[in-house]
């Protein structure tokens, strides 16, 4: 079978997938039908309402109805676990660096950045502050996190993307707030730290933590999961949403596991599976679901919803994932430099 290449522009990608058919995926017929969708912690939500839609759309074009299974655990964790031999067809995980250690262990192409739009991210968010009711310890940027009886929940970034991303933002407001000083910025990281009683496995688990358990003044979180906690919460003014006055743009991409797809002959499922992410009505349920969309039209129609907020990068901030990790999240970098357990 001739495989689809998807490298054109989302809005051009949305409109070829209106013109999906059986035919265009002519070995489905004789492959496995089910899936399963290696995925961080937040993103439940999410993939619970696009599996559903995903399952309509191929069964109205193939005539065939795949039955979609998601795993979810912190994004290092995932990844581990795909390399220990989790068979999943397709992860979806917080950073592009624990789909390179998949890669690097044989089972992902190197070359998966190429193969969707956009470093194969269909979406992406940043990093807030989620606070209760009034914002009692009037939390309004990350200085204030440092004061004196303010208990911070973030999860721990040896195991969590989303925490990796909290400290990168963390490090880069502290960088920029004290003239590129990096001795003050690990200073500030340090103090942080000390404010956080426990370090949950992932970013699902410190949010419960937070508003289940009561844990802490503040939650240091994806944009994605401050906006659902608000959506859910019986009481809407229970809690409030604080942007920082500098945060991170967090790229969660998808790829395909090229070894488990062609063990299990479902690498036609897989790949249209995350193609089909950068459809319209797909980029309308990754927004519906507090995600920030790639399609320009969603955006539009959203930007009440993801407000304006001052991000750097990790390749623009840190030199890209790989140093990052290096500098950070190795054993005996910085987090392990500043981070005194207990």
């Amino acid at each position: 079978m001739k495989r689809r290449t998807f490298l054109a522009t989302a809005p051009a990608l949305g409109a070829a997938m209106a013109g999906f058919s059986a035919s265009s995926f002519p070995a489905l017929a004789a492959a496995p039908s089910d899936l399963l969708n290696a995925s961080y912690s937040p993103t439940g939500e999410l993939y619970g309402a696009y599996d559903a839609f995903f399952t309509r759309f191929w069964r109205d074009k193939t005539g065939t109805a795949p039955a979609i299974h998601v795993s979810n655990r912190g994004s290092g964790a995932q990844a581990r676990a795909v390399i220990e031999g989790l068979p999943a067809d397709v992860v979806t995980l917080a950073l592009a660096y624990d789909i390179d250690a998949i890669a690097k262990a044989g089972l992902i192409a190197a070359n998966w950045r190429s193969r969707l739009p956009d470093n194969s991210t269909p979406y992406t968010s940043t990093i807030v502050f989620l606070v209760r009711r009034g914002n009692p310890k009037q939390i309004h940027d990350w200085p204030d996190l440092i004061r004196p009886g303010v208990q911070v929940v973030t999860p721990n970034p040896k195991t969590s993307g989303g925490a990796r991303y909290n400290i990168l933002a963390a490090y880069a407001w502290a960088l920029k707030a004290n003239g590129n000083d990096p001795a003050k910025a690990k200073a500030y990281l340090k103090a942080l730290l000390k404010h956080v009683p426990v370090l949950d496995t992932s970013a699902r688990n410190a949010t419960l933590s937070f508003l289940q358990r009561g844990l802490g003044d503040v939650l240091i979180a994806w944009e994605s999961e401050a906006l659902l906690a608000i959506a859910q919460a019986k009481d809407k003014t229970a809690y409030e949403l604080v942007l920082p006055s500098l945060s991170i743009l967090a790229e969660p991409p998808v790829a395909v596991v090229d070894k488990v797809v062609d063990r299990r002959g479902t690498r036609s499922l897989a790949e249209a599976y995350l193609a089909t992410l950068y459809s319209p009505d797909a980029q309308e349920l990754i927004a519906e679901n507090y995600y920030r969309p790639r399609l320009a039209a969603v955006v539009r129609k959203y930007a009440a919803r993801f407000r304006p907020i001052p991000m750097v990068t990790v390749d623009q901030a840190f030199g890209g994932w790989d140093v990052a990790q290096k500098n950070f999240f190795a054993d005996g970098a910085i987090f392990d430099q500043v981070f005194a357990p207990g």
